[in-house]
């Protein structure tokens, strides 16, 4: 994208401000992940900050850095660069994690897992941190390790089959819900869909 996406603006709010209003919509005091021995008071000014307590090794850091900072036994993680991912698919996926009490609640999109769009449990932290530690940071690699070190389950399902069951409003089409927001051009595509409030 060539700046910092999480303070560019979509549709006139700042990307991180869709995500953390989504969040409190749904109950939830927000945080925010940043980098390894970052300073941002800009994004302070939007919620709390927790840093990355690992340097390089990308999202699974910030992962278990808001795991170690958590006192919720679920925790539903959200991308800044998601914003037309609809709250009510996010609200259903906080209920399935809630019946489940899956170690991991991750979606698949077409086939594909969605590991930052995703619900973990804090039976997570202590896991990841040791493969942090030995410099492992494969998101699905480590959850799957950790599911199998402690007999806790990973739930995934197709977010597609899901939809098409009828068991939440669509808003955008589903095939845009886990596009990235990476480069001018997929900004531009993302702010032309109409998509419903969730306020």
């Amino acid at each position: 994208m060539g700046r910092d996406k999480a303070l560019l603006e979509f549709r006139g709010r700042p990307l991180v401000l869709h995500s953390l209003e989504k969040l409190r919509s749904l109950g939830f005091t927000p945080r925010i992940v940043i980098g390894y021995e970052a300073a941002r008071p800009d994004l302070a000014a939007f919620a709390p900050v927790v840093a990355d307590n690992y340097r390089s090794l990308g999202p699974l850091g910030g992962i278990e850095a808001a795991l170690s900072a958590s006192d919720a036994d679920l925790n539903l993680f959200l991308p800044v660069d998601l914003p037309l991912l609809p709250i009510e698919f996010l609200r259903w996926m906080i209920d399935r994690a809630q019946l489940t009490q899956a170690l991991a609640t991750i979606p698949r999109a077409q086939g594909r897992p969605q590991p930052l769009c995703a619900i973990y449990s804090t039976a997570l932290q202590t896991p990841v941190a040791s493969a942090l530690s030995t410099g492992d940071g494969k998101v699905m690699r480590v959850v799957g390790k950790a599911s199998n070190e402690t007999g806790l389950r990973i739930d995934s399902f197709d977010v597609e089959t899901v939809a098409a069951a009828g068991a939440f409003s669509l808003g955008a089409p589903v095939r845009l819900w886990f596009q990235n927001l990476n480069t001018p051009q997929d900004f531009e595509q993302a702010a032309l869909e109409q998509t419903p409030s969730f306020e």
